[in-house]
């Protein structure tokens, strides 16, 4: 039974960074998930897949882990990259544009 401990990046559908500050310790499956024959649907018989522990902090997770004897993995979060835009929206209708604005 490994665990991995992570900090969530955010969605494609979100902007904001809510729910991305703290850390989610969660089981990593130890085989796939079986398929039914007849219908095609997947199935499976590990609970764990569902459990989804939440701590504030990472030494948080690393102690619960440590305490219960769970085998763990922490992926370190990668830093988000800000994309400076030389020109905004905006910039589209300035009367200062060099080249005619067309469709």
């Amino acid at each position: 039974m490994l665990a991995k401990i992570y900090l969530p990046a955010r969605s494609a559908m979100q902007s904001g960074q809510a729910k991305t500050h703290e850390w989610i310790l969660e089981f990593v499956p130890d085989d796939g998930k079986p398929l039914d024959p007849l219908m095609g649907w997947t199935g499976s018989t590990d609970t764990r897949r569902q459990v989804q522990l939440r701590f504030e902090t990472r030494e948080a997770a690393v102690a619960y882990a440590e305490r219960n004897g769970i085998a763990y993995r922490v992926f370190e979060p990668t830093p988000r990259r800000h994309i400076l835009r030389q020109n905004g929206y905006g910039d589209n209708f300035s009367h200062a544009r060099r080249i005619a604005w067309t469709h």
